[in-house]
């Protein structure tokens, strides 16, 4: 097992690729904090880990509330090895009609969340002496963009930069920072849009590979930076996409 007696937080882990991801590092070996702000859908999602796990409700936005969610696991599990930042939400609408509150609750959340949730694990990983590994959740839409997704997008741009700046600060310390950008995966909100027929078609005729991703194939990736096989990757986002940022046209979509 490739993460066997490591500590690891997932926030955003009630569902989707967050679970997916929670699930495969206790898969892996590890004790897991499966963090979110929905309480009653974490808690149960918790209990569907095989191993040892427990949830903490958290708002990534609130400092005093992601401070405690690490001590939280340092009280539970004695230290924290792993974190994975996935909490995100997203806010549709086109460039001229957005308000500034639905910027800024995108940007607290998805940006602003990654900081404050990688400078407490990293505070606690500095204290430990012994490195760790911090993952943080991209998306392809930090090198590309959607019209109607203001805020996700730069937010996403910003996470790729901000990796690179943690990867940087904290590699003194032994500490390997890492993004993961995903492409079109199947998680219920994909999969509710794609059952309109147009939306599929614009979905996979930008997907060389013509399917979507799976959670689980977000969770592989995820397993692999946080393991010694990824041992000199830092500062990195890799983009299992299914080809779609290598696509300079579209592709043919089976009936």
């Amino acid at each position: 097992m490739r993460l066997k007696d490591k500590v690891a937080i997932v926030t955003g882990a009630a569902q989707g690729i967050g679970l997916a991801c929670a699930q495969r590092f206790a898969a892996e070996g590890a004790k897991v904090v499966v963090s979110d702000i929905q309480e009653e859908v974490g808690q149960a999602s918790a209990a569907t880990i095989d191993g040892e796990a427990a949830f903490v409700a958290c708002d990534v936005g609130d400092r005093q509330q992601v401070d405690a969610m690490v001590s939280a696991a340092v009280d539970a599990y004695g230290r924290v090895d792993i974190c994975l930042s996935n909490a995100g939400i997203v806010h549709a609408a086109d460039f001229l009609e957005i308000a500034e509150e639905d910027f800024d609750r995108v940007i607290r959340v998805n940006l602003k969340g990654v900081f404050l949730t990688g400078q407490a694990a990293a505070r606690q990983m500095v204290t430990q002496g012994d490195g760790g590994v911090i993952i943080n959740m991209a998306s392809i839409n930090a090198a590309v963009a959607i019209p109607n997704q203001v805020p996700y997008c730069a937010s996403k741009g910003g996470v790729g930069q901000l990796t690179k700046v943690m990867a940087l600060s904290l590699a003194p310390h032994g500490i390997r920072v890492n993004a993961i950008g995903p492409g079109s995966i199947n998680t219920d909100m994909l999969r509710t849009i794609m059952e309109d027929d147009a939306a599929r078609q614009t979905i996979l005729s930008r997907t060389p590979m013509g399917r979507l991703g799976g959670v689980g194939e977000m969770a592989s990736v995820a397993v692999f930076l946080a393991s010694d096989e990824a041992s000199y990757i830092t500062g990195q986002t890799i983009y299992p996409d299914g080809g779609r940022l290598a696509l300079n046209y579209t592709v043919p979509v089976p009936e």
